[in-house]
């Protein structure tokens, strides 16, 4: 796979006009008005055992997010890849990002929607488990 780096420009000017308006990131949605990823990173959606993830059928998929899937399906919790309409996030307790430089980072809020982030989330147990991970390989 490969990422074509016209596109980062896109991200770049959407970053720097969200910083801007006073938040940390902004929220890429694809030609077809689904949630696709972050300005640099993949995104996931929890709500109770389910976690949710968009299809990387116009994004990279990338190293992070695949071995975030692995860990996930081997702890046995539900994953689905699949079409996200921005009206939907509203309706998930926990949001997190995955990268290369942002490893798992849990996601406090977007817009007016808050979700959870303490040490209790399912994303930080996934952030326990993915470091983890990281330390046995080194």
């Amino acid at each position: 796979e490969a990422k074509a780096s016209g596109p980062y420009i896109i991200c770049t000017m959407s970053k720097e006009y969200a910083e801007k308006k006073g938040y940390h990131d902004a929220l890429m949605l694809d030609y077809r008005g689904y949630v696709a990823e972050g300005t640099g990173a993949n995104i996931f959606f929890i709500k109770g055992n389910n976690i949710h993830t968009p299809i990387p059928d116009c994004f990279l998929n990338g190293i992070t997010r695949q071995t975030v899937i692995e860990l996930v399906r081997d702890k046995g919790l539900n994953l689905t890849e699949r079409h996200i309409l921005p009206d939907e996030i509203n309706g998930y307790e926990e949001a997190f990002l995955t990268g290369t430089a942002a490893e798992i980072t849990p996601i406090k809020s977007i817009d007016a929607i808050t979700y959870n982030t303490g040490n209790n989330t399912a994303t930080y147990k996934l952030m326990n488990d993915f470091t983890n991970l990281v330390k046995s390989s080194l």
